[in-house]
């Protein structure tokens, strides 16, 4: 990305090559991948440099748009201080009407049931079997899928418990011990083939 500084402001944002006009001259695309840095320089021509120290997980976060500064020679694009999503639900009331957002707990509680929806499925076909022609459901099977019910309500209640944001992001952290990478919610069991 480039950025057009005329008198010391930015005046223009370039995302891909492209040809522009600058007072009475008419530059090509070209400029931008057969000029030298200085010659680019030289017609107020600047590669911006991307600072992302304050950008963080949008999982969690809520990220301000970039700002452009150009100063001491340099156009820097940079976000501002990001906030943390909601955690809880947030409840609106706007002219009578309840609106709900949902905030981060009901969110991952809501793809955890997806998840354990989507492991429980695997097997479900034993359940129908069962059913519909009194074939007994192996013990490992069942096993499993009590084992994926335990650890949902287990989640789903540090899920729940979790004071804010914060806490729920280091719920999901992953992290590296002794070669093993776990993460404090815990996972949910796969059945083994």
């Amino acid at each position: 990305m480039y950025a057009l500084v005329e008198s010391g402001t930015i005046t223009k944002y370039f995302s891909y090559p492209q040809g522009f006009t600058l007072g009475d001259l008419q530059y090509s695309s070209d400029i931008f991948t057969k000029w030298s840095v200085e010659e680019k320089e030289a017609v107020g021509i600047h590669e911006v440099v991307f600072d992302d120290s304050n950008l963080k997980d949008e999982e969690w976060y809520i990220n301000t748009d970039q700002s452009f500064v150009f100063a001491n020679g340099v156009v820097t694009a940079s976000y501002g201080t990001a906030t943390y999503k909601a955690h809880a639900d947030v409840i609106e009331t706007i002219s009578g009407v309840e609106s709900i957002t949902p905030g981060l707990k009901t969110n991952l509680i809501r793809n955890l049931k997806i998840n354990v929806a989507n492991e429980l499925n695997k097997t479900d076909w034993y359940i129908t079997r069962n059913a519909e022609k009194s074939t007994a459901i192996p013990s490992a099977i069942s096993t499993h899928r009590d084992a994926v019910r335990t650890q949902q309500a287990s989640m789903e209640t540090a899920i729940t418990n979790a004071a804010d944001t914060a806490a729920l992001e280091t719920l999901h952290t992953y992290t590296t011990t002794d070669g093993v990478t776990s993460r404090p919610l815990g996972e949910l069991p796969v059945l083994e083939s």
